[in-house]
């Protein structure tokens, strides 16, 4: 008897140590890339200048990672300015040091130096995409993270033929940091662009810039998934394909109902999966995408071409779609109110039904006064942004550090969960005692596995009301309802959608409206930042 016992003990401590040395061979074998940022000359618009890129790519390169999968990425920083890598929509779970905000999660590479970052995928799945944090940088530090079913899965639709990454971009003929740089020693808006781009090219529409046209080749009969990225700087985006409808089935890594449309809206940041099938006349057609209009905004288009196999006569001008006009706003609602999440046994959804904490932001165009009215803004103000009229203030030392390691006086844990005062935000001609904020760097502490609502309320002080793109670090959310004018706490959430709304890690919030969004705060000691993409110093707010 003591013999068999002897015998099962050093059994179970053979099985033990297998695992151990099973847990051991899996962590050393994640796979390891090497990044290189580095100035590489490209023409674009008739002239020649330095850009910042990984790798000398633009746009850089492409990852493919599986979902599950873990994968570290050595980013060494040969240029000239500071930088951090962001991994757009992965979620990180207890991993945030490898988020990459800038003064939030860490501190940039500065010239000279490297850093490893760990990319850890959870529920991912889809298109997602990685960019430059710091500064303007990500205008050409950009890139797919593209994230397949797991091994031996398949997609919730028929396998494409082939699948296309499609990078909307922004293209200017000046330093972008210079741009940037000069805009907020000024205080006015920055450099509008000077192109918008598809895959680094601006098309056929812009000088100097047919010969290098981005082309797409398809078969007669084939489906082809296109992986869309909303890399734009500022503008939110039309894009469509002449003669051809597409099914969106995906946005930022999350299934959805299929839809068919003629066209896509879709906001910097954002990113989408959209099926489409080469049944048409063989022949060319164009990929077009131009703004849906803010306060400023490029109106040029850009173009890119559907080019079908095999032999026929080739126009001597592609087809052009009739792509909606840059304040179409309908057309704007008609194609976000269509989105919901797949919500299916094989992909389900968690939507909380009931909240611990509820929080309304008002998001507002603000400015200070200069010495003088010296400076570019507003009647010779400064222009700043602001969430509940706190406009973020970039500290030395890194949010998630001095949390961590208790440094004082680096930020304040008093973020309010609502605006200082209320007001008609949507009005016009709004009073000037609103314009100005309080500079801060706040922070609003969340309980673990708490479920959060968050309102965010367009306003239009300084007459400056615009659809502001909004992104949250470290979850994903439902998005549960939007709605125009000023949000009612009585009326509106009788509206929301609980049962399939889609999950998204970026929105746009409605010119004069608002948007609600629910997610549960499950990534614990994850320094989450909110940001406005805008091109003006914006307001932020970190959690943990």
């Amino acid at each position: 008897m003591e013999s068999k016992k002897k015998s099962l003990m050093l059994e179970l401590q053979g099985l033990l140590l297998l695992n151990v040395l099973m847990l051991c061979m899996a962590r050393k074998h994640i796979t390891t890339i090497d990044w290189v940022v580095k100035e590489a000359s490209y023409t674009r618009l008739c002239s020649t200048k330095k850009i910042l890129t990984v790798n000398g790519l633009f746009p850089g390169p492409p990852i493919y990672m599986r979902k599950g999968d873990r994968l570290k990425v050595n980013v060494r920083n040969e240029g000239d300015y500071n930088i951090t890598i962001h991994w757009h929509g992965v979620r990180q779970p207890r991993n945030p040091w490898s988020d990459g905000p800038n003064y939030v999660t860490q501190c940039p590479i500065r010239p000279g130096a490297n850093f490893t970052y760990e990319i850890i995928l959870s529920d991912e799945e889809g298109t997602l995409w990685w960019h430059a944090h710091s500064d303007w940088s990500r205008a050409t530090v950009h890139g797919a993270l593209i994230v397949l079913p797991k091994q031996g899965k398949s997609y919730p639709f028929a396998k494409p033929h082939k699948e296309v990454p499609i990078i909307l971009g922004s293209w200017f003929k000046g330093d972008v940091m210079e741009i940037i740089e000069t805009a907020l020693e000024n205080g006015g808006e920055p450099n509008l662009s000077d192109a918008f781009t598809i895959n680094g090219q601006p098309g056929d529409l812009y000088n100097c810039s047919k010969q290098g046209t981005f082309k797409m080749l398809v078969d007669y009969g084939k489906t082809y998934l296109l992986r869309i990225i909303g890399a734009v700087m500022n503008e939110e985006m039309f894009f469509m394909v002449a003669n051809h409808n597409m099914t969106v089935v995906g946005t930022d890594g999350a299934y959805i109902k299929p839809i068919t449309t003629s066209y896509i809206m879709i906001t910097p940041g954002q990113t989408m999966d959209v099926l489409i099938t080469a049944n048409q006349s063989s022949s060319h057609y164009y990929m077009a995408s131009r703004a849906y209009a803010g306060l400023v905004y490029d109106n040029t288009t850009t173009t890119a071409i559907l080019q079908y196999r095999g032999t026929y006569v080739a126009p001597s001008t592609p087809s052009f779609p009739n792509l909606p006009n840059y304040t179409d706003i309908d057309s704007v609602t008609n194609f976000t109110r269509r989105l919901m999440a797949l919500a299916n046994k094989d992909y389900p959804i968690d939507v909380p039904q009931f909240v611990d904490t509820r929080l309304y932001i008002a998001i507002s165009v603000n400015n200070f006064s200069c010495v003088n009215n010296s400076c570019d803004g507003h009647n010779g103000s400064r222009l700043a942004a602001s969430l509940n009229n706190i406009s973020f203030v970039e500290p030395s030392i890194d949010v998630l550090q001095a949390y961590y390691r208790r440094i004082k006086h680096v930020y304040k844990s008093d973020f309010p969960n609502e605006p200082p005062y209320y007001f008609n935000f949507t009005g016009d001609n709004l009073s000037d005692t609103l314009v100005t904020p309080e500079r801060g760097t706040k922070v609003k502490i969340l309980n673990y596995n708490s479920s959060v609502e968050i309102v965010f309320q367009g306003t239009n002080v300084m007459n400056a009301a615009e659809n502001h793109p909004m992104h949250l670090h470290g979850n994903s959310f439902y998005l549960v309802g939007y709605g125009f004018g000023n949000f009612d706490n009585e009326t509106d959430p009788k509206s929301y959608n609980l049962v399939d709304p889609p999950l998204v890690n970026t929105i746009g919030i409605p010119t004069k409206g608002w948007a609600a969004i629910r997610f549960r705060a499950d990534n614990p000691g994850y320094g989450s930042c909110i940001v406005i993409w805008t091109d003006i110093l914006a307001g932020a707010w970190t959690l943990f």
